[in-house]
């Protein structure tokens, strides 16, 4: 698909040895996206390929999906990342991200922002992913950047108000790119 082929080359191109990185979801809007949607790293799944995508079976991106489809975002128009990128060592324990990896991820993040032309909107989902919001500002200061919570069912079903943050934060999205 050409609005994915670039992020693929590019994901390519920065999968080496044991490090391996997950592809864009060729259903979403790939190079052309208006809304860049960031999380903090991936799930821990064995599947393979892997993408990142809202059709995980993961429960956050259950809940995402959800809260995407409620606000009438359209999917051709955003695309979904993670801060920290790397697929993980299924053979270690998980284990919270270190600085290094949250330095290293943001550095990847900025490489990765010229890849997308039309990107007008940047949601940092979770405490983890807003750590880029400064860097990211000061290199792309005309993008619109919001946060929200992480659509975990942890961080969902123990915050009252955390469901109704996320629909304004995705609905405010929306608006940013009519």
């Amino acid at each position: 698909m050409p609005k994915t082929a670039e992020l693929t080359r590019w994901v390519m191109a920065q999968s080496t040895g044991e490090r391996t990185l997950p592809y864009f979801d060729p259903l979403d809007g790939g190079v052309f996206a208006r809304v860049l949607i960031l999380l903090e790293s991936p799930a821990r799944t064995v599947s393979l390929p892997r993408y990142v995508s809202r059709d995980n079976p993961g429960p956050a991106q259950r809940n995402l999906k959800g809260f995407i489809e409620q606000v009438g975002l359209a999917r051709h128009k955003t695309v979904l990342w993670n801060l920290y990128p790397w697929l993980p060592d299924l053979d270690k324990p998980k284990s919270p991200l270190r600085r290094a990896q949250i330095e290293e991820g943001i550095e990847m993040l900025i490489t990765l922002l010229t890849l997308f032309p039309d990107l007008v909107t940047i949601v940092f989902a979770g405490r983890v992913a807003q750590k880029a919001i400064p860097r990211v500002r000061l290199a792309f200061p005309n993008f619109s950047l919001l946060e929200m919570p992480h659509p975990s069912p942890l961080s969902v079903c123990t915050h009252p108000n955390v469901r109704q943050r996320i629909l304004s934060t995705l609905r405010h999205a929306k608006q940013s790119i009519k």
